[in-house]
């Protein structure tokens, strides 16, 4: 019902160009432009010190990292694929073994 009142599109259209201006105007701005990319630069500075206090935090607990289990997960799915290898080819020889074993009749 309000999509289609002429007065709410108004309303909305008015208000996505203030917007619009108002963005405009914001990122001509030099020292908006600054600020922001300070605080981004910040947020990532305190992100890296968050994660090696974490990192830190885990080993001294014994606990861990995540890159400490993806680390053991790659080594697992190494293992799971030499295991599938080696069982390829036991079955090969025991199907090698077998065939020599019985030979056929003629």
């Amino acid at each position: 019902m309000l999509k289609n009142n002429p007065m709410m599109k108004m309303l909305v259209e008015t208000g996505e160009e203030r917007v619009g201006k108002l963005a405009q105007q914001l990122l001509s701005n030099e020292k908006f432009v600054a600020a922001v990319q300070s605080l981004v630069s910040r947020s990532l500075a305190a992100k890296g010190t968050l994660d090696t206090a974490l990192r830190t935090a885990l080993s001294a607990m014994n606990l861990p990292s995540t890159a400490d289990l993806e680390q053991l997960r790659s080594k697992v799915d190494d293992l799971e694929r030499l295991l599938s290898s080696v069982e390829g080819k036991v079955d090969t020889l025991v199907e090698h073994a077998a065939s020599n074993s019985n030979p056929k009749k003629k």
